[in-house]
């Protein structure tokens, strides 16, 4: 099983650093500087994540020549879900026309999407289904707290998909490594609107709703897990790093990329980065990236790709494919 296509979908809205300046106490350098991101895509207020999975759902569709109805498993990762219930798979699977679709959500923060191919891989494997969509989408800026310096630079909007099929032998997905450390949750979360935490005034006015991260204690393990579930995922595939082509990270944070190429062994210009452009979109981040990749030719019949996140949980997840 491996991916036979892929589509994504930005929102036209762009917010520069320089736009960033004259809302907050930042400035252009200090964010370049830090995590290498110039831009970012916003979505409009009366946008939500379905809308934005809806145009890369369409993209990665034409790019395989199928239509809605050819799709039987559908699963969207996402931690901006367009309310909390139905799922936004299934708001998702009505506006696409795919009613012959299983359709659920994800919940794994920026591993999501990397999670979500896992989980289509081996449900077509088992021949239950036989063509998956799986998409990464985020409306980042709904729970960004525009006030807080520290991370209102760092998010953005999109939303990329994957279509999950059966390939030729010696092809597709060839080895993940998935985990999770729940002792470290408190470093990326939202505290309300859980049942935890239930909606109030008070959590409002406290502004509970918003993300809030430790961002050093981010950074560490970031780089941490990469490497280490890198290194399992590639042993696991019978490889070696000389053996990867392309890595495709989650773009979080250039220093994070650059910190994890050096200690992998792997040339920063093996890696597709476009977190300068795009800022974090969470699990919309590494279909994002790898469908800009397949698009001007970076993918190759052969290659071997590495995806690799981290995120929220804190949870890590690596996939290995044969391109």
């Amino acid at each position: 099983m491996g991916i036979i296509a892929t589509g994504s979908y930005t929102p036209p809205r762009v917010l520069t650093n320089f736009d960033l300046e004259k809302m907050v106490d930042t400035s252009d350098e200090w964010i370049r500087t830090r995590t290498g991101i110039v831009e970012r895509h916003i979505a409009d207020p009366e946008v939500a994540t379905s809308d934005l999975a809806l145009r890369s759902t369409r993209s990665a569709l034409n790019a395989a020549g199928l239509q809605p109805g050819d799709i039987d498993l559908m699963v969207v990762a996402t931690v901006t879900p367009d309310m909390f219930f139905p799922c936004t798979a299934s708001l998702l699977q009505h506006a696409l026309g795919a009613s012959n679709a299983t359709a659920f959500d994800l919940l794994v923060g920026c591993t999501g999407f990397v999670y979500g191919l896992a989980v289509a891989r081996e449900m077509v494997a088992t021949g239950a289904y036989h063509r998956a969509l799986v998409t990464g989408a985020e409306t980042l800026s709904k729970i960004t707290d525009w006030q807080d310096r520290g991370t209102c630079v760092l998010f953005g909007d999109a939303a990329g998909s994957a279509v999950v099929a059966p390939v030729p032998d010696g092809h597709g997905i060839l080895s993940y490594s998935l985990g999770n450390d729940g002792s470290n949750a408190d470093a990326l979360k939202v505290v309300a609107g859980g049942s935890r935490v239930p909606t109030s005034a008070e959590t409002v006015a406290n502004r509970q709703h918003y993300l809030q991260m430790v961002g050093p204690e981010v950074f560490k393990f970031a780089v941490r897990s990469m490497v280490e579930s890198s290194e399992e995922a590639v042993n696991r595939a019978g490889l070696t790093m000389k053996d990867i082509d392309l890595v495709v990270p989650h773009q979080a944070n250039l220093r994070i990329i650059d910190a994890a190429a050096k200690r992998l062994g792997i040339p920063l210009a093996s890696f597709v980065c476009n977190v300068d452009r795009y800022g974090n979109t969470s699990s919309a981040s590494i279909p994002l990236a790898l469908d800009e990749a397949v698009r001007a030719g970076r993918v190759k019949s052969g290659d071997h790709v590495m995806l690799s996140s981290f995120g929220a949980g804190l949870a890590w997840g690596t996939m290995v494919m044969r391109w």
